[in-house]
């Protein structure tokens, strides 16, 4: 399960040691800790973090398979957390230290920032090679923070970004060594603190309406061809 902890002004939520993939349970896991995070006084971040080979893997495939009457409404769970953490009123950053693939690399989007681990490790969306079409919310975020020619690659090749790519194709805003990953995470965090929430969600609701609007439609749900 996910846990919160909080070191002056950043809060820290670790996704789990394994590969964090998204069911109701995890999803809800979550959620709580951005309402404990929401919920707190004073000045606050937050930074996202995980332990092992793997920040996420996205979503639940053998859950999902063993609850299929479930889907519709799970997929709105998913995307509404990926709605909220995209106009979230705190800044968010994600410290990731393994791989991020498909759910997970939508989670990582979904943040202000990205740091993520220089030697080891692959940002993917691979859902062109296992057949899931993207729905129009997870799309359009997508292609509201990426370039197109990057939205373009990514979500037709399925490719798999090592750091230097990432960085690059601007995925992710540095890529550092493992001991670092969080060390500057919280850095970049910290810096930007002291930001007052309303203002901040005020912003990110101009820029990202019609994203979230989209994430939030129920109508966008999961297609399977």
């Amino acid at each position: 399960m996910p846990t919160l902890t909080r070191q002056d002004d950043v809060f820290r939520l670790h996704l789990g040691d394994d590969e964090n993939r998204f069911n109701p349970t995890w999803v809800g896991g979550v959620n709580a800790a951005l309402d404990e995070v929401q919920a707190a006084d004073g000045p606050r971040a937050l930074v996202t973090t995980a332990g092992g080979k793997i920040w996420s893997n996205g979503l639940d495939l053998e859950w999902m398979g063993a609850n299929v009457d479930e889907l519709p409404a799970f997929i709105g769970e998913v995307q509404a957390l990926l709605a909220r953490f995209l106009l979230l009123d705190v800044p968010t950053v994600a410290a990731i230290q393994g791989h991020c693939f498909a759910a997970g690399a939508m989670l990582a989007v979904a943040h202000d920032a990205r740091v993520m681990r220089e030697d080891r490790g692959f940002f993917c969306v691979p859902e062109v090679d296992i057949n899931i079409p993207f729905t129009p919310g997870m799309a359009a975020l997508l292609q509201a923070r990426w370039s197109k020619h990057t939205a373009h690659e990514a979500m037709l090749t399925g490719r798999r970004y090592d750091a230097a790519a990432a960085v690059s194709a601007q995925i992710v805003d540095a890529a550092v060594p493992l001991e670092s990953v969080v060390t500057e995470a919280v850095a970049r965090a910290a810096a930007q603190a002291g930001k007052l929430p309303a203002t901040f969600a005020a912003i990110k609701q101009t820029m990202y309406a019609d994203v979230a609007a989209v994430l939030l439609d129920p109508a966008g749900g999961l297609q399977v061809p």
